[in-house]
């Protein structure tokens, strides 16, 4: 007669339920810290003889610390969705995606690779964006020049002159509408609530045309291969086979990576 083994499960579930809570506590520890300056400011008579003085500045910089902390958490968790929505990293990965896909290579190159050029790209296209920011925002933020408001009225000055040069009127127009707006006189009186949406469509558009662009020859490439087994009597052999070596190569011959990024960078310009 066998013994059946004693499941462990039990063992293991309380084990991972422990190391949660005990991820859980040192986040609540964390934003105890990160939280706590700012309910320092309450009146005296709300906590009597309870005070909260974390990492004191001159002037009371108290909560101007624990803002800033705040602000800088806020933009970490918000950079993807800044960097593929307020960029050309949209428009760049996405042909860069067709791309692949006209080549008929299936996961040559990979999407690491492909999201790291895009990446490079992007911050290629934007670094005269960002050098802007840098100099206008963010020197003299640091050294207590202009507030925080004046600075992010600075930083996103030259990120929507970005976006209204790349975006197309028709796009503006149509969220404005949507929106129930009254007609902007100049770009720069369009909100930015409108622009952001306007110019992710646009950048949609403009990538999937430079897309479709890119597949007219490697579609003809399998519309000739395939025409040509089937003048030969050779129906069972896959046009793919023949027809993906010819479109490497070509892509090769005319150095067509470097083509799509020079095409890419250039169409921002």
């Amino acid at each position: 007669m066998t013994i059946m083994p004693k499941p462990r499960v039990a063992k293991s579930t309380l084990s991972r339920v422990a190391r949660y809570l005990k991820r859980m506590l040192w986040v609540c520890v964390m934003a105890l810290f990160v939280i706590a300056p700012g309910f320092a400011q309450v009146k005296s008579g709300a906590i009597p003889g309870v005070t909260l003085n974390i990492g004191a500045g001159q002037n009371g910089g108290d909560l101007n610390s624990s803002l800033q902390i705040l602000i800088l958490l806020t933009v970490l968790s918000l950079a993807p969705a800044i960097i593929a929505l307020l960029t050309g990293f949209t428009r760049i990965v996405i042909v860069l995606g067709f791309t692949r896909s006209a080549l008929g290579t299936q996961q040559v190159p990979p999407n690491s690779v492909l999201i790291g050029l895009a990446l490079f790209l992007t911050a290629f296209t934007m670094a005269p964006v960002g050098r802007a920011i840098y100099t206008e925002a963010y020197q003299p933020y640091i050294a207590h020049r202009i507030g925080i408001e004046a600075a992010q009225q600075r930083a996103m000055a030259p990120l929507r002159a970005f976006m209204l040069r790349q975006t197309p009127e028709s796009d503006l127009l149509l969220f404005v509408n949507i929106a129930k707006i009254p007609r902007p006189a100049t770009l720069a009186e369009v909100p930015t609530y409108v622009l952001v949406p306007a110019f992710v469509v646009g950048e949609l558009k403009i990538a999937f045309t430079m897309g479709f662009l890119i597949y007219i020859p490697f579609v003809i490439i399998d519309l000739v291969v395939a025409a040509a087994l089937m003048s030969m009597g050779m129906m069972m052999m896959p046009p793919v086979l023949i027809s993906l070596p010819c479109k490497i190569m070509l892509f090769v011959l005319i150095d067509g990576w470097s083509l799509v990024a020079s095409s890419l960078v250039t169409s921002f310009h």
